[in-house]
């Protein structure tokens, strides 16, 4: 089993749970639903921010694949 499995789903669920709390699925109401805004910013930052992690990666992968295509024979 790959080991950042857990880590992977971990951020859509938090997204999930706190639209979930943003809608009042459970018992709150008013400005208490405000109280899931937090888990909902900083879980869409973490997606962010691995998004931008995932492409700087590929631009190095790419890089590397040239300068081996490049060398020297």
């Amino acid at each position: 089993m790959n080991t950042r499995l857990p880590l992977a789903l971990a951020t859509p669920l938090l997204i999930a749970l706190a639209l979930f709390g943003l809608m009042g699925g459970g018992q709150r109401q008013g400005a208490e639903r405000l109280q899931a805004m937090p888990a909902l910013f900083i879980a869409a930052g973490l997606l962010i921010a691995r998004a931008a992690s995932y492409g700087r990666h590929r631009q190095r992968l790419l890089r590397a694949v040239k300068e081996l295509e490049s060398g020297p024979p």
